[in-house]
């Protein structure tokens, strides 16, 4: 009987799968059943003579889990970032634009872009937090971005 899970077995299945999880997150759900079609597959096709060992099967699983909770570790570190970014709005700081240029201002809004770092809003400038140098409490009429001496 011919298995369908040609060329991809033991590791190498378990290495497909949680490799297509850590990829994309919005293709998990499907990266899990996957997983599962071909652990199911393995053991549906597998040589009577010859059965898989279970610790095999047992370290694909752990492998697929611990990938699961990475993901999970790093959706949790992008909500911190939001969270951090979020409470400097109405803050006035100052930051360093890509030509070295010192500049202060209040931001108004924060976000998160995709798998990026957050941006943050002062003025009209959308600026990077790690571009960020120093906070202050936010002053009345601080709230565009100018050039600091």
């Amino acid at each position: 009987m011919t298995s369908p899970t040609s060329g991809i077995s033991g590791a190498g299945a378990a290495a497909a799968a949680g490799a297509g999880a850590a990829k994309e997150k919005s293709k998990t759900l499907g990266d899990r059943d996957t997983f599962m079609k071909l652990l199911v597959a393995q053991l549906k096709y597998q040589d009577p003579s010859k059965p898989a060992d279970s610790t095999q099967f047992l370290a694909q699983t752990a492998q697929f889990t611990q990938v699961e909770k990475l993901e999970g570790i790093a959706d949790m570190l992008k909500g911190q970032q939001l969270i951090t970014a979020s409470s400097l709005v109405g803050k006035n700081v100052e930051y360093m634009d890509g030509d070295g240029v010192r500049h202060t201002g209040a931001i108004s809004a924060a976000k998160l872009n995709g798998d990026s770092e957050p941006i943050l809003r002062i003025g009209n400038t959308e600026v990077l937090l790690s571009k960020v140098t120093e906070v202050q409490e936010n002053q009345p009429g601080g709230t565009e971005a100018t050039p600091k001496p």
